[in-house]
């Protein structure tokens, strides 16, 4: 009886996984250039319960379907670290920190989320997947930060706050699972539930608008739809799929986008160092997905030599994959 032993190459999984994931960061990363060039100046309240509120709304109506049972308060949650209070920080933040200075600060969600799922999950990170996410940080840094930026410690603070609670419900959808519904009536829970946290505080701080433009109703629409409604729905399908650390170390794509549109939207440019932070962050961002089959769920080949003549050998598989 003969064995041999067939080790499998490296191999990236679940490329359509992560893929259809990664489409919700990269429209994040697109946020900061709509807000900007078709939004109305000085309205951040309003446009984070635009972003919710609506998307929520129509899921809601196309689906049918309400919360039930444990759902309730579970959807209410999840609402408010997704919506409810992420967004409201996160233009908090963005008010007081250079945008460099809060991506490189949000670009700490894969670490947050690795402790966050060892203490709740108890999934112990591997090794690769925390270098990938220090080194992502490092890149997001030279990429985003410049030598003007300047530090506002309460900015930083809530900026670490914002980031955590996406990284907290990021823990708490795995930990939770989802309901037997249409992952569109999911969504819209949420979105629904943040964005009527967020609606008082708008009608209250900053009012409704006079008059709304052509061009301001487009980028509400593409927020609401494209970067929202849409992005959340993969988003969450992805926490799933992917493993809680896989899913953060995504949010990489989101200062890379937001780059890139930067250069191609506003004409600006990157020195040598950025595209040197570029590259260091992408090149994490691919090694961190990476994973590499266990050398011991080889394929083993076993040939009886005493067949009789013109009989095919037996050929077993023993295939347990390393996740």
């Amino acid at each position: 009886m003969a064995s041999i032993a067939v080790s499998r190459p490296a191999s990236f999984p679940h490329v359509r996984d992560l893929a259809l994931t990664a489409y919700a960061p990269a429209t994040w990363g697109t946020t900061y250039v709509v807000t900007t060039t078709m939004l109305p100046p000085d309205r951040p309240l309003l446009a984070a319960t635009l972003r919710a509120l609506p998307a929520g709304l129509i899921l809601l109506a196309v689906t049918r379907r309400l919360p039930f049972g444990s759902w309730w308060w579970k959807s209410a949650v999840l609402g408010l670290l997704n919506f409810g209070a992420f967004f409201p920080l996160l233009f908090f933040a963005a008010y007081r920190l250079p945008g460099g200075v809060a991506a490189t600060i949000g670009s700490v969600q894969p670490l947050i989320v690795a402790l966050l799922s060892l203490g709740i999950l108890r999934l112990r990170p591997t090794r690769r997947v925390l270098v990938s996410a220090l080194v992502g940080t490092g890149g997001v840094a030279l990429l985003t930060l410049t030598s003007e930026a300047r530090i506002d410690p309460l900015g930083i603070g809530v900026m670490l706050v914002a980031t955590s609670l996406m990284g907290l419900a990021v823990v708490l959808t795995k930990r939770w699972g989802r309901p037997d519904v249409p992952l569109l009536a999911v969504t819209g829970w949420q979105l629904t539930f943040g964005g009527l946290m967020i609606a008082p505080f708008t009608l209250l701080n900053e009012g409704l608008p006079s008059t709304l433009t052509a061009e301001n109703i487009a980028g509400f629409t593409y927020l609401g739809v494209i970067g929202t409604a849409i992005a959340y729905v993969l988003w969450n399908r992805g926490i799933g799929n992917l493993t809680p650390t896989s899913v953060s170390l995504l949010g990489l794509v989101n200062p890379l986008v937001a780059t890139l549109a930067g250069i191609v939207f506003l004409s600006q440019t990157l020195t040598p160092w950025q595209t040197l932070g570029l590259m260091i962050a992408l090149g994490a961002l691919v090694a961190g997905q990476a994973r590499r089959q266990a050398p011991s769920s080889a394929q083993t080949f076993t040939a009886d030599a005493d067949s009789t003549a013109g009989a095919n050998p037996a050929v077993t598989a023993d295939l347990h994959r390393q996740h």
